[in-house]
């Protein structure tokens, strides 16, 4: 009787499972990300000093110089994080089409 439910049990896994452990996976990837690239630390101290540098009359130049590079890192960070999204995204709809084009592809006409 089990042989009988054996492709309800793949697609059970393939379609209900496998795509919440690869949405808590990818979840886990963008947590790691952040805390590799600082984002979310970047943000939060956008307006302090570069180097917590507080000497008399260099404080201002040193607030002005960490916010431009801190913009820099905040925009070459979220570049690079809209590419893992994308690649996130390509690989979880061609995980779910997996199935589907393993027996779609046979039967195209090739030109």
């Amino acid at each position: 009787m089990s042989i009988i439910l054996l492709p309800f049990y793949i697609l059970k896994f393939w379609y209900l499972e496998a795509p919440v452990k690869l949405l808590t996976y990818f979840f886990h990837l963008n947590k790691a990300f952040f805390h590799l690239f600082s984002l979310p630390l970047m943000i939060r101290t956008f307006f302090r000093p570069w180097k917590n540098e507080y000497r008399e009359g260099l404080i201002k130049f040193s607030i002005f110089m960490g916010m431009a590079f801190k913009s820099m890192f905040i925009i070459a960070d979220i570049f690079l994080f809209s590419l893992l999204l994308l690649f996130e995204v390509v690989l979880f709809i061609a995980f779910l089409a997996w199935p589907l084009a393993t027996f779609y592809i046979p039967f195209v006409k090739l030109i």
